[in-house]
């Protein structure tokens, strides 16, 4: 039976606090499992508006409608208005998430500190970042977190390094095909990478896919026709598909149950035969801004 794992970035203190509850009663709904990677700290989204000279990224605004998605109050945190704490003042729904006994892992401490700022962060200032992530994730859950999710697909040798030595069982930094053993610079890393094999909702909608546009009536149509393979990885956003989005994201899981598909929790990406070495590099895909990490093809 083919799985499809749903992995679910929560960036945004409204994604978290409503979306997250939201998703949460459709799992429940229809008896399944997924993997949720909490943004533990501050919400600074108003300070992505430094994108906007990136090739790209104000057409993916416009496509995905971003100020109505995100909430105009959102789009202001950091900037005009002070960047709130996301998880502490309201752990309900995570604790929720772990209560109900779905898979929960750490996305970051501030999101756009990460996406942005990653490749001039040294390795005693990503450490810093993820241990207190880390702490705060213990604390409120009373487990330490086995798995981590870089915020925006962005990697590089020292947060590879930094991950390794924090004990990660996995992380899920990477866009490709299938897990595998990362390697960049000729460096061997572990742990294993588990990454997204499909597009994202923001990547898809208004852009021109198999020769066609994809619209929010065909997206789940494309997404079931490229879970092509055993084990596939959906990435979702509590901020999207937890908000306005989520009757998408509701028929998406409807429709693929009936054709027979199996919903996982990420951690089974563990399970899948013959993984192989990979180097991640960075490169485009179709609908982003900017370059994410990618998976090669394998090496041995």
């Amino acid at each position: 039976m083919k799985k499809i794992a749903i992995k679910i970035d929560v960036d945004t203190k409204r994604g978290y606090d409503t979306g997250v509850p939201r998703m949460l009663d459709v799992f429940k709904q229809e008896k399944i499992k997924a993997t949720f990677f909490f943004s533990m700290g501050t919400d600074n989204s108003g300070k992505a508006i430094r994108r906007i000279f990136r090739k790209g990224f104000l057409n993916k605004m416009l496509r995905t409608k971003a100020p109505s998605t995100y909430g105009l109050k959102t789009m202001m945190y950091g900037t005009l208005l002070p960047a709130p704490h996301i998880v502490e003042p309201n752990p309900a729904p995570f604790l929720r998430a772990v209560k109900e006994q779905h898979e929960c892992g750490i996305h970051c401490w501030d999101h756009v500190y990460w996406q942005d700022k990653l490749p001039y962060l040294t390795e005693d200032t990503i450490k810093a970042e993820l241990t207190k992530a880390i702490e705060l994730f213990n604390k409120i859950a009373g487990f330490r977190a086995k798995a981590c999710a870089a915020p925006g697909w962005q990697v590089t040798p020292r947060s590879l390094k930094v991950q390794q030595e924090l004990g990660f069982a996995y992380c899920s930094d990477v866009r490709g095909y299938r897990p595998f053993y990362p390697v960049m610079n000729n460096t061997d890393y572990m742990p294993l990478q588990i990454p997204g094999t499909l597009l994202t909702m923001d990547e898809c909608l208004g852009s021109t896919l198999d020769g066609k546009v994809i619209t929010e009536d065909n997206i789940v149509n494309y997404w079931l026709s490229h879970c092509d393979r055993n084990f596939n990885v959906l990435t979702v956003h509590s901020e999207m598909e937890g908000l306005k989005q989520l009757p998408i994201l509701h028929a998406f899981i409807l429709k693929a149950k009936n054709m027979g598909y199996e919903f996982v929790k990420l951690e089974e990406g563990k399970n899948v035969p013959d993984i192989k070495r990979c180097e991640v590099f960075h490169g485009y895909l179709p609908g982003r801004a900017g370059t994410v990490a990618r998976q090669s093809e394998p090496l041995d």
